[in-house]
């Protein structure tokens, strides 16, 4: 795996014309792999044989894996993603509350604000600017960094910082010192947050996990609280970034189907789904274990062999999404017979915020291109620098020139 990240889709399609798993080397020389194809992932996901829990990671467990290695907050935070059984249905129903669709729905009118609160500072950003501003960090990033705030009580002053420091943990060519100096004051402000929660309890997610610690301690340990504050974070937002960055460099780079949306012929929502089967957010997501040597599409992965979940190669497995697949068409989910994409997981692991981001990056999408509908990239695709990441799928910014706006 290469540690700068970089597109992920040459790679993909190369390694699947191979076979639906590979053999992979991480960071650090440490052995893994990564199931790719759409099916074997599917079946992957939900096999009864495969965990979560750091303690099935063979190499962890040997004492081979640095301190400093980027990638171990992903096996040793604990929270949901790192638990298996009764502890992740435990976790999970701490916070499964807060994300139900009807709670995500009440939510619709606070986001709509927001959004166009955000389209106004892109809109002077971009005055300011010489009529280029860089839609990543004045729409896509504030938004469900926002929302994802309000939801955890995190005070706005935390925010950017919060933002700095879980992009740090996401990165794979960070080195020892500086990926263990981030997670430390990542948990450190955290801890802050909780600290400034538990002596001002609100309406809030953080509030009532404390109350879960406080009133009955068996339901959630300190450190599950900082975890779970850890994941909420870092999954609340840098997912939905990656989305709403990603389907505008789509529409950009197909303005016909731009037009056909804007017509309603197709839906905001069907963008969002090609998206993110087109161009996933999350490309090759850490951790998942077999407790067993386990055969999958053919190849054995080993006992305790830490594998990475390939949805950006699923998303383009033309065995499930057909000759077309590397093809960006929002007329596809629509299809009779279409398979329905993986890239917010499958089995007990689904992710939990996948109805907020849905209706985040919906609502973004169409009051922004209603507002600017004749936006478009200020640079060319190639000249876009990706995550120094092979975990986050997009890129660092996205330069736009946002036109006349119609209020």
């Amino acid at each position: 795996m290469d540690p700068a990240g970089g597109c992920p889709h040459a790679d993909n399609e190369r390694l699947l014309a191979r076979g639906a798993v590979a053999t992979v080397v991480m960071p650090g020389a440490v052995e893994g792999a990564v199931v790719l194809g759409h099916e074997a992932l599917k079946e992957f996901l939900a096999h009864p044989d495969v965990a979560k829990g750091a303690q099935h990671f063979t190499a962890l467990r040997e004492g081979d894996i640095a301190a400093g290695w980027p990638l171990l907050t992903f096996a040793t935070v604990q929270g949901m993603t790192t638990a298996d059984g009764d502890d992740h249905r435990r976790l999970r129903s701490l916070v499964s509350k807060a994300f139900t669709v009807r709670r995500v729905e009440q939510l619709r009118p606070r986001i709509e604000e927001l959004t166009s609160g955000l389209l106004d500072g892109l809109y002077t950003a971009a005055q300011e600017g010489g009529g280029v501003a860089d839609l990543r960090r004045h729409f896509a990033l504030p938004l469900p960094m926002g929302v994802i705030g309000e939801l955890l009580g995190v005070e706005a002053e935390y925010l950017e910082r919060l933002h700095h420091l879980s992009n740090q943990v996401v990165a794979t060519d960070i080195g020892p010192e500086r990926a263990v100096a981030a997670n430390r004051e990542l948990v450190a402000v955290l801890s802050a947050v909780a600290a400034a929660r538990a002596e001002n309890p609100g309406d809030d997610l953080t509030s009532a996990l404390i109350a879960a610690r406080d009133e009955e301690g068996d339901r959630l340990s300190q450190q599950e609280l900082i975890g779970t504050l850890v994941l909420m974070i870092i999954a609340g937002h840098e997912t939905t970034l990656n989305l709403i960055t990603n389907a505008v460099r789509a529409l950009c780079g197909h303005r016909d189907q731009l037009e056909s949306v804007q017509r309603g012929e197709s839906s905001w929502a069907d963008v969002v789904e090609e998206t993110l089967r087109w161009d996933a957010p999350v490309s090759y997501f850490p951790f998942r274990y077999p407790v067993r040597d386990l055969t999958v599409d053919g190849t054995v992965i080993p006992r305790g062999t830490p594998v990475l979940a390939g949805y950006s190669a699923a998303g383009r497995d033309r065995a499930a999404h057909g000759p077309d697949a590397d093809l960006f068409d929002v007329t596809r989910p629509g299809r009779p017979g279409a398979v329905r994409h993986i890239s917010l997981g499958h089995g007990a692991h689904y992710c939990l915020g996948a109805p907020l981001a849905r209706m985040e990056a919906t609502i973004a999408l169409e009051r922004l291109f209603t507002r600017f509908p004749d936006l478009d990239l200020a640079v060319s695709e190639p000249e876009l620098t990706r995550h120094a990441s092979f975990v986050g799928n997009s890129v660092r910014a996205l330069p736009v020139r946002p036109g006349a706006s119609r209020l």
